[in-house]
Formats: C-alpha cells, sequence, structure tokens
C-alpha cells in the first residue's frame, strides 16, 4: 500500500492530470462579451480568486460591497504573505461603498498596514501610482458605480504591482536550453494549486507572455481530443462501475460523490475507476493554501497564453495519456480508486462498514496509525515540492521528489509514466532547438520529466545542447 500512494501522489508532478467532467453540461447563458482590455487580467485574477467562471455573466454588473469586502480581503491576505513590516494606518475612517472611489479605499486600506514605499498618499494617488487605478483620459471617475471586472482588475493590479516592487511570487523550476538561435524554456510543473503558489514572480509572467510559442503536455484547447478523452473515461460496453469493482467499494464511491461533489449515483455509475480515483485524488492534495478556484498551474499558464494569442501545442495527445490510465489492470484501478478515497476520509470518525472498505481491499495496516501519517507525510511531501518551485530550488525538488526511488520500484505505472514518455519529451524539446531560424518558446510539462538522469534536461544536455537553470532575479 505505501509503494501505491507513493506513486499516486507523486503522479502529480507527472501527469497533466485526467479529472473527468463529472457535471452534466448546460448551454452557457450569453451575456455581453468581455472588453479586450480584459485579456490581460482574467488568469491572474480567477487564480488569485478574484473572480469565478460567472465573470462571463456579471463582468458588467455594479459590485456589490460583499464583492468589495472579499476582493480586498484577498488582496490583504496575499499582501500579508509578503511579510512587510507593518504600519498604523490613518485615523481617520475610509468610505467603502460600491462607487470606484469607494472600491479604491477598500484595496489601499489592504495595502496602508504595510510600509510600503509611497503608501502614505491618499488612496487614489497611491493606486496610481503603483498602476493600479487609471481613468479614460477625463478623469478617475471615484464617484461613478463600479463594476465587478473594473474592481478586481484594480485588486489584480495592486496585487501584481506590490509583489513586482518586492520581488516576489513564485519562481517556478525553470531552466533555459539553447540550440543555434533558438531558446527553449523548460518549465517543470506540478500539477495542482497549493502552498499559495500565486501570484507568479514577473520574469516568469514575462517569459511566458514572450514566448512564440507554449507547448504543454496536451493542448488544452483542443477539443476533439478532448472529447476523446472524456470517451475514454466512461463505460461503452453497456456496463456500470457496480461490475467492475467491489460492491463495498462502489456504495462508498456513490457516497462520497454524493457527499463531498454533488455528484449523483446515476452519472458517477458512467465513470471508470481510474477517472474517479484521479477526481479524489486531486481534492486530496488540495488545502486551505489553494485557491479558491484551485486552478493549476498549466491551466493558469494556458490561460495566459490563450488570452495573449500566443500558440499553444501539445508534447502528447489526450489518447496516450488517457490510454496511461485506461491500459492499467483491473486490479491497479480499483486499488488506486480505494487508495484515493482513502485519502479523503478520516479513519478516526469512519463506521465500521467503511472501514470493513477498506480493510477488505488494502489490508488491515491501512487503517492503522502508522499508514495514515504515511498518508500525511505523502502530502506533506507535495507542499514541500511546491515550496521548491517557487523559490526554483531544483535541487532541493530533486531531493524531496525522489525520482530514483520511483524509476526502481515495481508499480505498475512507472513505466507507463516515466520510462515511456520522456523520450518523447526530449525528442520534441530537441525538435524545437534544431528548427531554422530564431525562436523562443516555453515547454510547460511535469517536474518529474525534467528532473533525473532519464529526464528532460540530462537528455537534451547528453544531445549537445546548452541547458541551465535560469537564474532568480
Amino acid at each position: 500500500m505505501k509503494r501505491r500512494l507513493l506513486t499516486l501522489l507523486l503522479a502529480l508532478c507527472l501527469t497533466v492530470g485526467v479529472t473527468p467532467a463529472l457535471a452534466a453540461g448546460e448551454e452557457a447563458p450569453q451575456a455581453e462579451p468581455l472588453p479586450g482590455w480584459a485579456t490581460v487580467v482574467l488568469a491572474d485574477g480567477y487564480a488569485l480568486g478574484l473572480f469565478g467562471d460567472e465573470i462571463a455573466l456579471t463582468h458588467g454588473d455594479t459590485v456589490t460591497l460583499e464583492q468589495v469586502e472579499a476582493m480586498a480581503g484577498l488582496v490583504a491576505d496575499k499582501l500579508a504573505l509578503l511579510g512587510m513590516p507593518q504600519r498604523l494606518p490613518a485615523a481617520e475612517g475610509l468610505v467603502i461603498d460600491t462607487t470606484r472611489g469607494g472600491v479604491v479605499n477598500a484595496l489601499y486600506q489592504a495595502a496602508a498596514s504595510y510600509q510600503f514605499p509611497g503608501i502614505a498618499q491618499e488612496p487614489a494617488d497611491y493606486l496610481v501610482d503603483v498602476g493600479a487605478l487609471c481613468g479614460d483620459g477625463t478623469g478617475l471617475h471615484l464617484d461613478r458605480p463600479c463594476t465587478v471586472l473594473e474592481a478586481a482588475t484594480m485588486a489584480n493590479a495592486l496585487v501584481l504591482s506590490l509583489y513586482d516592487q518586492q520581488n516576489a511570487g513564485s519562481l517556478g523550476l525553470l531552466w533555459k536550453a539553447t540550440g543555434g538561435e533558438n531558446t527553449l524554456y523548460l518549465l517543470g510543473s506540478i500539477h495542482t494549486d497549493r502552498n499559495n503558489v500565486y501570484p507568479f514572480h514577473r520574469q516568469l509572467r514575462d517569459i511566458i507572455l514572450t514566448a512564440d510559442q507554449v507547448a504543454f503536455e496536451l493542448d488544452f484547447n483542443d477539443q476533439e481530443g478532448i472529447l476523446e478523452f472524456a470517451a475514454m473515461q466512461v463505460y461503452t460496453d453497456g456496463t456500470t462501475l457496480a461490475d467492475h469493482v467491489d460492491p463495498g467499494l462502489y456504495q462508498l464511491v456513490v457516497a462520497l460523490s454524493e457527499q463531498v461533489l454533488g455528484i449523483p449515483e446515476e452519472l458517477v455509475a458512467l465513470y471508470k475507476p481510474w477517472a474517479l480515483a484521479s477526481t479524489f485524488q486531486s481534492l486530496a492534495t488540495t488545502d486551505e493554501t489553494s485557491g479558491a478556484n484551485a486552478m493549476a498551474i498549466d491551466l493558469y499558464i494556458n490561460a495566459k497564453a490563450a488570452n495573449a494569442g500566443i500558440p499553444i501545442e501539445g508534447v502528447e495527445t489526450y489518447a496516450l495519456q488517457g490510454g496511461i490510465f485506461d491500459g492499467l489492470s483491473p486490479e491497479y484501478q480499483e486499488l488506486y480508486l480505494a487508495s484515493s478515497l482513502l485519502m479523503i476520509s478520516d479513519v478516526d470518525t469512519m463506521p465500521d462498514e467503511v472501514r470493513q472498505v477498506f480493510v477488505d481491499l488494502l489490508g488491515e495496516e491501512a487503517l492503522e496509525p502508522a499508514a495514515q501519517d504515511y498518508i500525511q507525510a505523502q502530502l506533506d511531501q507535495i507542499g514541500a515540492m511546491m515550496d521548491t518551485w517557487k523559490a526554483r530550488d531544483a535541487e532541493g525538488f530533486d531531493r524531496v521528489y525522489g525520482k530514483d526511488a520511483i524509476l526502481t520500484s515495481d508499480d505498475e505505472l512507472n513505466a507507463k509514466l516515466f520510462t515511456d514518455r520522456d523520450p518523447g519529451m526530449i525528442a520534441y524539446a530537441a525538435d524545437y532547438l534544431s528548427q531554422e531560424g530564431s525562436h523562443t518558446g516555453l515547454m510547460v510539462v511535469g517536474a518529474g520529466h525534467m528532473v533525473g538522469d532519464t529526464g528532460i534536461v540530462q537528455g537534451l544536455i547528453d544531445l549537445g545542447y546548452t541547458v541551465e537553470l535560469v537564474p532568480a532575479p
């Protein structure tokens, strides 16, 4: 069991993710299109949690006082992480309401608790100076009602500006490979949102936006591939999940899907064990440090690049990644699902019938304190990996990750995740670097594929390319 939990958790650094779309789709209501200038704020604002999917419908609405307070609270939380010296705010209170000026006051108040340069100015002057407030050429219009999008834009700009001012933000595991006149930045990703990974450092944001092309493990905009992948996750032979897993496990999946995901049995029953296991595993690896929208690193970069009109490619296909999991033995898929459910379950409070399900599939030791400590250690390991990612500590990541131990284990997933895939990723990078002309690209794949003797970094070096860790600014 310990071996399985190790592999399943570390797969976050290998595979983009196989979370199924577990909600029945409905045609989205139509709304006024977002203004063109909004594209620069969408990825960061969503990742920071300043708004959710509803922004497409509500962006032109007047912001509510509750929304103003929520955005200011998010700004305050992000600024607190900078560790700036505190200061006493001005004695007189600021009027906080739903006008542009009221939103400015709320955001200023979040920053005014710290000794940022220039913070002693009037709120509007300060936000103008740091680039978080601008007018339309005729004035700042502070008395005008503020829209949801305007408020989010100001909040987003304030966070990014102050992080940039303090040379702060997540750096990412980033290497620079060169060949001839070509440059390919290599970003090893961890496919989750944890440890306050947002915002990214300006250096990393700039590299994303100046790339001629961004390549991910998968092209997230490939609708045909996404549909093919979705089809692989469900049964098409007339059977359901109940026909393929232990009856007790099936009932537990149904109960937890309803309780945790709000998904009814008739929908859950359509999905294969590996697809459901990935969903529950993703839930297990988020915590209180995850953003409100839990936007995985890859999806953030994809949104940022796509909104900027940068071409996007996939190094692999959805059929290949889906096949990695769909090809797992039925026995392994069942254990994968049971292990993922155990990660989100409380051993101390679970009913006896639930305990028996885990005992029957994973053994008595799965519920013992030592095993539970081991599970927590693996979750803590993800947090440690995220911290090395944020600091661009490649050596630290390699130590925490322990790729050699994974390669030498006999787990069924290992050959599929590493041995069978790293060579193709090395070949993709080499092809990019060997093309004619001068190009600058960005390749974003699981960090586990970057490191170690079989990884992309060493593979390119072995082929004669120059690869160096990008110096932190």
